[in-house]
């Protein structure tokens, strides 16, 4: 089994001092949510195998946060094509790993997450607010044999619900 898990990054701060879009940081709300997401992914022994984060700064802090907080022994790759990316990307880059990995996180930005969700599980529309967290299962040994339309989301935690 093949595990995809989409999340999306904490809420932003739109009245900090920021240049660009790409720059705009987290709010105390995002710090918090990210925090808990990565408690979460521990206390249910679901560390993700990889890691793949925008390199937004806001994306960046919301998995280093959660990686810390969560204790995760896992390398996370910065990756630009994944701000503003959609299933597409998600799939190369899945498609990419070894398959001794069996999960993967992905951490990015709306409209491509909730698509992605929606998308790989062939289901219908999935709403994704900040630091939502999807899983999606895949029954497949192999990443190339993962598929639009052949996951199972699993689960689909907004950080409200973790209080």
């Amino acid at each position: 089994m093949k595990e995809i898990l989409l999340l999306r990054h904490g809420k932003s701060d739109w009245d900090a001092d920021y240049g660009a879009d790409h720059d705009r940081p987290l709010a105390p709300r995002g710090i918090k949510a990210a925090k808990r997401v990565g408690r979460l992914l521990a206390d249910s022994g679901k560390v993700p195998d990889a890691v793949f984060s925008s390199t937004a700064v806001r994306a960046r802090t919301t998995v280093e946060l959660a990686a810390e907080e969560g204790d995760w022994d896992v390398d996370i790759q910065l990756r630009r094509d994944l701000y503003g990316a959609g299933v597409r990307t998600i799939l190369a880059l899945a498609r990419g790993l070894d398959d001794g990995v069996n999960s993967v996180l992905f951490v990015g930005h709306q409209p491509g997450w909730g698509h992605a969700a929606e998308v790989l599980s062939g289901g219908g529309a999935v709403e994704f607010p900040t630091a939502c967290l999807a899983r999606i299962a895949f029954d497949a040994d192999r990443w190339s044999d993962v598929a639009e339309g052949e996951g199972t989301l699993i689960q689909l935690v907004a950080p409200k619900y973790l209080d």
